[in-house]
């Protein structure tokens, strides 16, 4: 797909590193988080053990990458302070059916109380891990997921674990003018972006701006009308989102950009019925990342038993 070169949509690094692993930007997400899951649970305050110390082991019951072991660590310390933990397998490692991801040792009453958020919270983002790996490998760099999330950034570090790109990591970090958006613009469709584009400024809050297009008319004006502004916008990338477009139509439009002498100012993202199954049709389209909720919604967890010993 597209050019090749590394786009804008790759946040994950604000999130999480190998060297470095949560940030505090994913930590403070993971706080909000996993205080709401074990508050549904029944948990509003740390526990206090009252029996026997005990030993539980999480098992796989299917393969795929595991992904959530950085947030059961933080609520271990501080909701169940007396619990210890020993991963056999952290963040970003493969598991297969049956292989040991992890022991919990602690007061049996509180590993029995916590047992149900943590295999929530692992078999989630897990799940959505597994799943992003899986459209990683068709695709590799080049399928980012949305804003449409169930855990919030919890959700897009686990897609950055699997090898799919984050996109926004919310609505500030980059500018995206949508059709709601557009609508104070003019008239019609097509003056709406041209008058959008050429009434960019510069904003260092902005990772990128992306703009949204349901017509070839309407990406072929955003992009000429980007390229009469974008010497004032400095090193800033402008993203056309081809909405809905199919592989051929995104085909076209990238070739007639290319007649234009345009296509090398912009990255070009398809979004819209995009499914892992259709994902081979797009490598000929043009695209520079296609982007879909697909990715980290809806996706089965990763199926995870957590057994005391002895059982």
């Amino acid at each position: 797909m597209g050019k090749g070169a590394k786009v804008p949509h790759d946040r994950g690094h604000l999130l999480w590193t190998p060297t470095d692993g949560p940030s505090n930007r994913l930590l403070a997400s993971i706080d909000r988080w996993v205080g709401a899951v074990l508050a549904d649970d029944g948990i509003d305050m740390p526990l206090m053990g009252r029996s026997d110390t005990a030993t539980a082991t999480v098992l796989a019951r299917s393969e795929g990458l595991v992904a959530g072991t950085a947030a059961v660590d933080h609520l271990l310390q501080i909701w169940a302070p007396e619990v210890r933990v020993s991963w056999s397998a952290s963040d970003g490692r493969q598991v297969g059916n049956g292989d040991e991801v992890g022991q919990l040792t602690g007061p049996a009453d509180v590993l029995l109380a916590i047992e149900r958020s943590v295999l929530n919270l692992l078999g989630h983002l897990s799940g959505i891990a597994t799943s992003a790996r899986a459209w990683a490998t068709i695709a590799p760099g080049q399928v980012a997921c949305t804003r449409k999330t169930v855990l919030g950034l919890m959700d897009k570090w686990a897609v950055d674990l699997g090898g799919c790109l984050t996109h926004r990591l919310n609505r500030k970090d980059a500018l995206m003018l949508k059709e709601n958006d557009l609508v104070t613009y003019g008239d019609d469709d097509i003056s709406r972006v041209q008058a959008a584009v050429m009434a960019l400024e510069p904003d260092e809050d902005h990772a990128f701006i992306e703009i949204e297009t349901t017509s070839a008319k309407q990406a072929l004006a955003a992009a000429l009308a980007w390229n009469q502004h974008r010497s004032s916008m400095g090193d800033m990338p402008l993203v056309i989102m081809l909405d809905n477009f199919g592989p051929e139509a995104c085909k076209d439009v990238a070739s007639e950009m290319e007649e234009l002498g345009v296509r090398e100012h912009v990255i070009l993202e398809a979004s819209g019925g995009i499914t892992i199954e259709g994902l081979s049709d797009w490598k000929e389209s043009g695209m520079d990342v296609v982007s879909t909720s697909a990715v980290n919604r809806g996706v089965a967890p990763l199926d995870l038993t957590m057994l005391m010993d002895g059982v």
